[in-house]
C-alpha cells in the first residue's frame, strides 16, 4: 500500500521546550529513548500508560488520540514531563484517518523506527438500541475497537521490525473469553459464530459479525475475541520473522474510566 506523504497536511504535534535542541523527531531531542504509540492516549487506561512511560525518562510516547486539542491539555493537566510526549491525531473510526496516522507519524520520526504499539483505545456501547457506524460503514465498536486497529498494526509491523525488541501490545478483556466468569456468566457471551455477518460484508445494515441482530453489549465482547485472535495470529505468523513480540492483557475492571460513559 502506497502512503503519500507529501500530500498530506503537516505532522500534528506538540513540541516540548527543548525545541531548539539538535532537531530529531520534528524538532524534538529524545536522544536513546525507545518511541511509543499509545492508542487513546488521553483518557483512561491509556492516559496512566502514557504518563508512566513518560516518568519513567525512558520513552518518547506518541499520543494517537481522536481529540488533539484535549490530548495537548491532559498531558498539561497531569504533568507529562516536557519533552516527553507528541499530540497526534487519530480517528480509529476512519480507516483513512489510520492511513494518515500512519503517514504523519513516519515524517515526524523519519528514519528511527517505532519499538512499541499499544492499542488501547475502545468504545462500549451496552445500552445502544441500534448501531452506529464508522465512516467506512462498519459497527462501531467492531470498527474502532478491532478493524481500526488491525489496519493500524499491519502498517506499522514494517517498521518496528528494524527496531530490538519491538512489541505490539492490544488491550483484551476477560469479557470476550467464555471461560472466565465475566466472559461465560455475564450475558450475552462473546460469540463470533462462522462469521457470517463477515462474510456478508460486515458493513451497514450488517451490525454483528455472527450475522445476527445488533446487540451493543455483544458487540464490544465479540471484538475483544477479534483483538485476541489477532494477537495470537500475529505473533504465530510474525514473531520469528520480525522478532516482534505481540501481546494481549486484561488491566482489570476500571469502572471509572471513560469506557463506561455510556
Amino acid at each position: 500500500m502506497s502512503l503519500e506523504v507529501d500530500m498530506l497536511p503537516p505532522p500534528i504535534y506538540e513540541k516540548g521546550t527543548d525545541s531548539e535542541s539538535p532537531k530529531v523527531l520534528g524538532g524534538i531531542k529524545i536522544g536513546l529513548r525507545k518511541l511509543v504509540v499509545v492508542t487513546g492516549a488521553s483518557s483512561g487506561l491509556g492516559r496512566e500508560c502514557a504518563k508512566a512511560l513518560c516518568n519513567t525518562g525512558n520513552y518518547f510516547v506518541v499520543m494517537a488520540v481522536r481529540d488533539v486539542e484535549k490530548g495537548k491539555a491532559v498531558a498539561k493537566k497531569y504533568n507529562f514531563p516536557d519533552n516527553s510526549y507528541t499530540v497526534m491525531k487519530l480517528e480509529l473510526a476512519s480507516l483513512q484517518s489510520v492511513r494518515d496516522f500512519v503517514a504523519n507519524l513516519k515524517a515526524f520520526k523519519s528514519a528511527r523506527p517505532l519499538t512499541h504499539l499499544v492499542c488501547n483505545a475502545a468504545v462500549y456501547l451496552p445500552k445502544e438500541p441500534k448501531p452506529s457506524w464508522t465512516d467506512d460503514g462498519y459497527e462501531m465498536s467492531m470498527g474502532v475497537n478491532h478493524l481500526g486497529h488491525f489496519l493500524l498494526a499491519q502498517l506499522l509491523i514494517p517498521d518496528m521490525q528494524k527496531a530490538k525488541g519491538a512489541r505490539c501490545v492490544i488491550v483484551g478483556s476477560i469479557t470476550g473469553n467464555t471461560n472466565t466468569v465475566g466472559g461465560g456468566l455475564v450475558y450475552p457471551k462473546a460469540d463470533l459464530g462462522l462469521l457470517k455477518g463477515m462474510e456478508q460484508g460486515g458493513k451497514n445494515p450488517i451490525a454483528m459479525m455472527d450475522g445476527k441482530k445488533y446487540d451493543g453489549a455483544k458487540a464490544y465482547k465479540d471484538s475483544k475475541v477479534m483483538n485476541m485472535m489477532t494477537v495470537s495470529e500475529l505473533h504465530r505468523r510474525y514473531h520469528k520473522k520480525t522478532g516482534i513480540t505481540f501481546s494481549s492483557m486484561y488491566p482489570g475492571c476500571i469502572a471509572e474510566t471513560q469506557l463506561f460513559r455510556e
